[in-house]
């Protein structure tokens, strides 16, 4: 089984905070399409999600390291009885 890279992810008012290593990423919730069929407590749109915070904007965040933000971001969410949904 791979290990899995250590994030922490952190809720602020009105965004998700994820801390890996020495990058940090705020991911804003966005407000979900007029025609979305369920509530969610978070809307985070996936091209969003491609480079990490300053000072580190010019690096990339690949396709792993986006799975597994977005698993930590589920289950941290889920921990607080909160929703995600990925977009």
């Amino acid at each position: 089984m791979a290990r899995r890279k250590s994030i922490e992810v952190e809720m602020t008012e009105g965004a998700i905070r994820v801390l890996s290593g020495r990058h940090v990423l705020t991911i804003a919730n966005s407000a979900p399409p007029p025609d979305a069929e369920e509530e969610t407590d978070f809307f985070i749109r996936l091209d969003d999600i491609d480079h990490w915070d300053a000072p580190d904007e010019e690096i990339p965040i690949d396709i792993v390291e986006l799975q597994t933000i977005l698993e930590a971001i589920e289950e941290e969410l889920e921990r607080h009885g909160l929703s995600v949904t990925f977009d």
